[in-house]
């Protein structure tokens, strides 16, 4: 395919220009270049041009395999189809699918679907069904004493880019407040304790962290260094939690719920991930810190969807109303994670890199997208 992009504004990592580009199969072959006959030409009317977006944390799919609670999609391919059209429409053109391995209260559900979501996904991309180029990344919820197996099961998969550390147990981390963490529980799994149950079902957990969190940390940390994957931490909460994390070779902090612990994760050199839904929600939907607090700080790298597609060119945009500036905000979404996960050929609108490309027009502030390219292969 030769298609020329014209009158559009290019978000470069470092400026925005106003001009043309031309792709050629899948690649951007130049910038910036004159007009060419029988060649087709794309007018942009003066939209932004951005590279696609890259999204390195979405749990999006459990939506589609578990539509509602009880109730799992029998097929899992047109589930995963489902899950990568909602995904390109967020203009997300590269994904690390989230995949949970090990459960800490979901009565097994997520350890269930694992295979079938993992097997989904790899045939449809063998069969080149997929358009958003689908990766994985493995969390690790370090309490579940099957998790072991479970990771050593599939840590060889080629497709698997990073795996973080879990410890969803309560009373620490994400939910040093077991007020929040109980009323979370009710809404969500509709679970009501009394006194005494919630009383024994947190020591429960937390006899479960004492005997495998230490040796699931250990093991993960060593399978992963020996096949050079990925490692990022998981909802640091002290400066003692990222210290444990940056002595274990880790140099991801995604979801850092304090200033505290981001700060404590700048100072040591690890780049900070958070979830782009904070941003366009204001805040924490479980009360931690806010993610445009840790942009305005200088604490914040990368942006990633989480449970919302939609929300990471939103996000962006978001950043660039409060006053940063638009290449920066872009390259959280872009440049940033390509960059952290090791893709050299995207993330960036430059000549011999992927046309992973989406055009945008904001209307109403709100930015829309008008056209996806996919390794050069237009979408929409």
């Amino acid at each position: 395919m030769n298609l020329q992009l014209i009158n559009a504004h290019i978000v470069q990592e470092d400026r925005v220009v106003e001009g043309s580009l031309e792709i050629h199969d899948t690649m951007v072959s130049s910038i910036d270049c004159e007009p060419v006959d029988q060649i087709d030409v794309l007018d942009c009317e003066g939209d932004f041009l951005l590279p696609g977006l890259i999204d390195l944390h979405t749990d999006n799919v459990e939506q589609f395999m578990f539509p509602r609670p009880g109730v799992q999609w029998p097929a899992p391919l047109a589930a995963v189809l489902a899950h990568d059209w909602e995904l390109l429409g967020g203009g997300i053109t590269t994904v690390l699918d989230a995949l949970s391995l090990g459960d800490y209260d979901s009565g097994g559900t997520r350890t269930a679907m694992l295979n079938e979501t993992i097997d989904g996904l790899t045939e449809a991309r063998a069969a080149g069904l997929l358009k958003a180029d689908h990766y994985f990344h493995f969390r690790c919820e370090l309490s579940d004493p099957a998790l072991l197996t479970l990771v050593e099961r599939h840590v060889d998969n080629p497709g698997l880019r990073l795996i973080s550390m879990m410890d969803h147990t309560p009373g620490q981390r994400q939910w040093h407040n077991l007020t929040l963490y109980r009323e979370f529980r009710r809404k969500k799994n509709a679970r009501v304790w009394t006194e005494d149950e919630f009383a024994l079902y947190i020591a429960e957990r937390r006899e479960h962290q004492q005997q495998y969190v230490p040796s699931s940390r250990s093991t993960i940390g060593q399978l992963c260094r020996e096949r050079s994957i990925h490692i990022a931490s998981h909802d640091d909460t002290t400066a003692a939690d990222v210290d444990e994390s940056h002595a274990d070779g880790i140099t991801i902090s995604e979801f850092p719920t304090t200033v505290e612990a981001a700060s404590r994760a700048r100072e040591l050199g690890m780049k900070i991930v958070m979830g782009s839904p904070n941003i366009i929600l204001g805040g924490s939907h479980s009360g931690n810190v806010s993610a445009m607090e840790l942009a305005d700080r200088g604490l914040l790298d990368v942006l990633t969807s989480d449970y919302v597609p939609g929300s990471l060119l939103h996000a962006a945009f978001a950043l660039v109303a409060k006053g940063f500036d638009l290449p920066e905000a872009v390259a959280m979404v872009t440049k940033n994670p390509a960059e952290l996960l090791g893709f050299t050929d995207r993330g960036r609108v430059a000549s011999g890199l992927r046309a992973d490309l989406i055009r945008v027009r904001l209307v109403d502030g709100v930015p829309v997208i008008r056209n996806i390219w996919v390794a050069g292969r237009q979408y929409l």
